[in-house]
């Protein structure tokens, strides 16, 4: 059947198709995912809603996570993260924060942690995927910001637990699950904007500190 009439691409190599997808898509989703987790949002287009989660989407896709994806043919990123913005707003797919939230000790190193590497190895700042890593830590505790308990969400739930209330008191105790971050939790410029992030978010909540980091004070 002739799949390109209805929007099937035919490439010869999908490779930067797959690296702009996981980056800009699958990093997007884990964006959105522990802000909106911590905040007690239920859907995803109900966190696209909300202006400091869908601000935050904005922000370190355009800052740390676009950057970093090579060019793709007959492809424009901003055109690709407008789509993917605009899916995660359609109420008719009716997708789940939690499901964005589930399995974060397999989906980090493969959807967020190789950019880090990445800006790190450029000499390119990491506050914002610094702060999405201590939302995920922060998840991890087993609370949201209004004290509601979460629910068992990942295979290694028991560890990632307690490793994150480990964190509260010693950050570095969450990077160096080195299976999870190996050279990116030794990595300095990453450890110190880790451990503010998480300082942060324990002393001000989730809401301040995604303002503070959309007004570039965090």
């Amino acid at each position: 059947p002739p799949l390109e009439k209805v929007g099937v691409q035919f490439v010869k190599d999908v490779a930067p198709y797959e690296l702009m997808k996981i980056r800009i898509l699958n990093g997007g989703h884990a964006t959105i995912a522990y802000p909106a987790g911590l905040m007690d949002i239920h859907f995803v287009h109900e966190a696209m809603q909300e202006p400091l989660v869908r601000g935050f989407l904005d922000k370190l896709e355009h800052d740390e996570i676009i950057p970093t994806v090579p060019p793709v043919p007959d492809t424009v990123l901003e055109d690709y993260y407008q789509l993917i913005e605009k899916r995660f707003s359609n109420p008719k797919i009716g997708d789940t924060v939690r499901r964005l939230c589930l399995d974060g000790s397999n989906r980090q190193p493969k959807f967020i942690i190789p950019t880090i590497a990445d800006r790190l190895k450029a000499g390119k700042g990491v506050a914002g995927l610094a702060l999405e890593s201590a939302l995920w830590c922060r998840y991890c505790f087993g609370t949201t910001d209004s004290g509601a308990v979460i629910e068992p969400n990942d295979p290694s739930w028991d560890r990632m637990q307690a490793t994150a209330k480990a964190a509260k008191d010693a950050p570095a105790a969450w990077l160096a699950m080195d299976d999870i971050y190996g050279d990116v939790g030794r990595a300095t410029a990453f450890v110190e904007a880790f451990a503010h992030a998480l300082n942060v978010l324990w002393a001000n909540g989730t809401r301040a500190t995604l303002t503070r980091y959309l007004a570039g004070k965090l």
